[in-house]
């Protein structure tokens, strides 16, 4: 369930469930998966992949650096979180 955004803080974290539950095409919620659980197993395609990465980079206002782009970025929410944390410091 999305977390009301006029009572929390918006977290990297929220951008990327926010950005899967629009544009990943999951099996399941976005808001309830596990920060650890396999995106892929969960339905995450390759095209579902690249627009989840364009939401997160525009709701971010950054880019994700070639380095990044790599099935292991995007494989889970904990390791997504980590990555656009990490483009935004």
């Amino acid at each position: 369930m999305q977390p009301d955004q006029n009572t929390l803080a918006d977290t990297t974290e929220q951008a990327v469930r926010r950005a899967l539950a629009d544009h990943g095409r999951l099996a399941v919620d976005a808001w309830d998966v596990a920060p650890i659980a396999d995106l892929y197993l969960l339905g995450l395609t390759s095209h579902a992949t690249v627009n989840v990465m364009l939401a997160i980079e525009n709701d971010l206002d950054a880019e994700f650096p070639d380095h990044l782009l790599h099935r292991a970025t995007f494989s889970s929410v904990e390791s997504l979180t980590t990555a656009a944390a990490q483009v935004t410091a």
